[in-house]
Order: structure tokens, then sequence, then C-alpha cells
């Protein structure tokens, strides 16, 4: 099982949370990629795709959105996981609520979101950023929950292990040989040289197994 992860990071905390996540994932036997998503060139060799952003007045970063649509058609294709990271207020409510996953979830067909309350520091925000914390009454610290993150990684590995069991044990069309077509047989030789007429059970099953459905 192969995974990509990928997460737009403003200030370094997002980014933290996907490298956790990608240990986590590799100790329940995944094979795992950390990669930021301007990084990102092909995700065909990947099983499943877990998308992160910081999320910034209420929205997430450019990167990550950028990402979801050099790569919507693929990411289709397979389960993809989404989670967002921002500072928390009082009672532990976010900040920031991120109104633009909807869409994100709409164009990958995402099995979920998950949401980590981030790391909130000062000291390196620009004015403009704090004074938007000020008002919003985001809580300084690191509220960052190391378990909660590795727990979710047993969700991701599960769900993708029982839909590759799903796809492999779908049925496939059985290639069918008529016993006179068989190889060093008299009988083939000569019916095929002395009729025109063609089995329709034997034609075209070279290319006819169809590509299993993935996402």
């Amino acid at each position: 099982m192969r995974i990509l992860v990928s997460a737009a990071s403003r200030h370094g905390s997002t980014a933290e949370i996907a490298t956790a996540l990608g240990a986590a994932l590799r100790d329940r036997g995944a094979l795992v990629d950390v990669v930021e998503p301007h990084d990102v060139r092909d995700i065909s060799g990947y099983d499943a795709v877990v998308i992160g952003s910081a999320v910034y007045r209420g929205r997430w970063l450019r990167p990550a959105k950028d990402f979801v649509d050099a790569h919507a058609k693929e990411l289709r294709r397979r389960p993809v996981f989404l989670f967002s990271s921002g500072p928390i207020a009082d009672q532990d409510r976010p900040v920031n609520s991120p109104y633009d996953v909807f869409t994100v979830r709409h164009r990958t067909g995402a099995r979920e979101h998950r949401m980590f309350a981030g790391k909130l520091d000062p000291e390196g925000l620009s004015v403009g950023e704090r004074m938007h914390v000020r008002m919003s009454g985001g809580r300084v610290g690191d509220f960052r929950d190391w378990d909660a993150v590795g727990g979710w990684a047993g969700t991701i590995v599960d769900a993708v292990a029982d839909e590759k069991a799903v796809s492999e044990d779908e049925p496939r069309p059985d290639v069918e040989t008529s016993p006179g077509a068989a190889a060093g047989s008299d009988d083939a030789g000569s019916e095929a040289a002395g009729s025109s007429t063609v089995d329709p059970d034997t034609v075209g099953t070279e290319g006819g197994r169809s590509a299993e459905p993935g996402r």
C-alpha cells in the first residue's frame, strides 16, 4: 500500500502534522511519501492520497487548492482524505473553519475531512496576522493532538486496505478458448482453412479485460 501525504503550510505547523501522519502510516505498514504540493508531479503510483492545508481567513492555502486543480481527475480514481489545521479559540473552537473544503471534497470525491487544532506562535506572525488572530480570539500555544493524528492514520490504512480487497475480488471476464482452437490440433487447422465462420466467443478476447474501477 503506497500513500502520498501532501500539505500546504503557512508557518510550518501543518507541515509537521503531515510529517507525523506519514510516520504513523508507516508504522501501520504503508509505504508513504510526504511531499509539498508544489513538488508533486504525478500521483498515478499511489493507492491513496492525503491532502492537507493550514486554514487562513476561512480558506485553504493556494498551493493545496492548486494541487487539487492539477490532479483532480486522478484523485477521483483513488481514496482521498483531507485535513485542515488552524488556531483554536475558547472551548477548543476552531478560529477558522474552512468553508471551501466542501468544494475540495466535491472535486476529489474525498472520503472524509478532519480538522486538527494547530499551533499559534505570535513571534512568527506578521502584523496583519497578529491583528486577525487577536480579533478572532485565537489562543497562543501548541494545541496539536498527536494521538488524534496517529489514530486517524489507522483509519486511513484500514479504509484503503478494505477498498483494495474489494477491488481485487471483483470478477473479471474469463477468456474462453474453443476446444478446436487448441495449439497443435489437426481438426482446428483444417476447420480454419475450410470455413469462413468465426466463433464470436473467441473474437477480441485478448484485449477484452476491462480496467478495474479505482478512485
